[in-house]
């Protein structure tokens, strides 16, 4: 492929020619963590099987999959289990499973400007330790401290072995942990999961609270591999999965649906309410939990109704190009089930599959999410389990 260079307002340089050759080496020890890797992930999402098992699923020699069982068995992460229980010709296959309940990871939800909610889970999800720790609206580098406080508390109450530490947080995030921004919690440039781990002696990784609800919708609740879930809150934001790939875009703000222009100021006058970011109109000023409430109070239930639905068709018109774009097979909505479920996310349906070929919109689904306040604290393991386990 040749592309192009042109300096600032000059006549077109040098053509620079981007090769499709690795530039480079693939050294031994990136293999074996691949292939150890897929030996985890095999074993994470099928449950335990022999080694014969792991190695036609991962196409692995059984040499290779032998010696990494065996490294495994040492680091403690998987158990010999027994013999397969059902009769085969031949000798009887010993399965092998992960020590899920035998490992931890601490998770941290930063979504509520009032609360810092934290667990302790066991590699499968499952909650051991739960922690609300009232923030009162902290910001800035208290607001850091608060959060080594509590991911430091629930360390400590781990009963096994601390894999890592997986942090849900708003705002703009790279691929360092490290926040760009995050105004409400009056956060720029802050190394967060450098600092963490530097202080907690354990691996910390950070990434954007939709895109972790994403994550944990995919590996724990079921969804489609090509999935948006659309976040809605004190404000709107969405994460997006494409086939089964989490997407961030080139300043790591992909799916900053919640200011995207709904309301034409133009035509709405003063309905187009100003936004956080400084525009008027943007689906999070309608969208919100606050706006949501604000527009159904004090009505009767088939006037909310009504008012609900309206919401529902801008969002449609938001999500429509989106889905299009990207063939998504579904969207989900996580928020206040009373506000989202029933007239809004209907309209919001069938204001997409009206503005899509059917090809994309026909089979769409536009659904509730599966999983309810502990979405992002399971998406925080997810990090942690592709961090630092390379389970995908």
């Amino acid at each position: 492929m040749t592309t192009t260079t042109r300096s600032a307002g000059g006549p077109a340089t040098n053509p620079v020619r981007r090769g499709l050759r690795p530039t480079t080496k693939v050294l031994p020890e990136h293999a074996r963590a691949h292939n150890r890797s897929l030996v985890l992930g095999h074993l994470f999402h099928e449950g335990p099987s022999s080694r014969a098992d792991i190695a036609r699923s991962t196409g692995l020699t059984r040499v290779t999959v032998s010696d990494l069982v065996a490294a495994l068995l040492g680091e403690g992460l998987v158990a010999e289990l027994g013999v397969r229980s059902e009769g085969r010709v031949g000798k009887p296959a010993t399965l092998v499973g992960l020590r899920s309940a035998d490992h931890h990871v601490v998770t941290v939800d930063l979504t509520d400007d009032e609360t810092v909610l934290g667990a302790v889970m066991t590699l499968d999800g499952e909650v051991v330790t739960r922690i609300h720790e009232p923030s009162a609206g902290t910001t800035g580098a208290a607001a850091v401290d608060l959060v080594e406080d509590v991911c430091r508390r629930l360390v400590d109450a781990a009963t096994h072995p601390v894999v890592g530490v997986g942090i849900s947080s708003p705002g703009v995030i790279d691929d360092t942990g490290a926040v760009r921004e995050a105004p409400n919690r009056g956060w720029f440039d802050v190394p967060l999961a450098a600092r963490l781990t530097a202080a907690l002696g354990v691996a910390v990784h950070v990434a954007n609270d939709a895109n972790t609800r994403a994550l944990g919708e995919y590996t724990f609740g079921g969804a489609d591999a090509s999935t948006m879930i659309v976040t809605v809150g004190q404000g709107v934001g969405a994460g997006l999965l494409v086939d089964g790939s989490l997407v961030r875009g080139r300043g790591h703000a992909a799916g900053e649906i919640g200011h995207v222009t709904v309301v034409d100021e133009t035509t709405a006058g003063e309905d187009a309410q100003g936004c956080a970011c400084g525009r008027r109109g943007c689906l999070e000023t309608v969208l919100s939990a606050p706006a949501l409430r604000r527009r159904v109070a004090g009505l009767d239930p088939q006037d909310s109704d009504a008012a609900l639905a309206s919401v529902g068709r801008m969002l449609g018109r938001a999500l429509a190009p989106v889905a299009s774009a990207l063939n998504l097979a579904e969207v989900l909505l996580s928020g206040p089930p009373e506000l989202l479920d029933g007239p809004l996310r209907e309209a919001a349906l069938a204001t997409v599959r009206a503005r899509t070929m059917p090809v994309i919109g026909h089979d769409l689904r536009l659904r509730m999410a599966a999983l309810d306040e502990d979405a992002a604290l399971a998406g925080a393991a997810v990090l942690v389990l592709s961090g630092q386990l390379g389970i995908t």
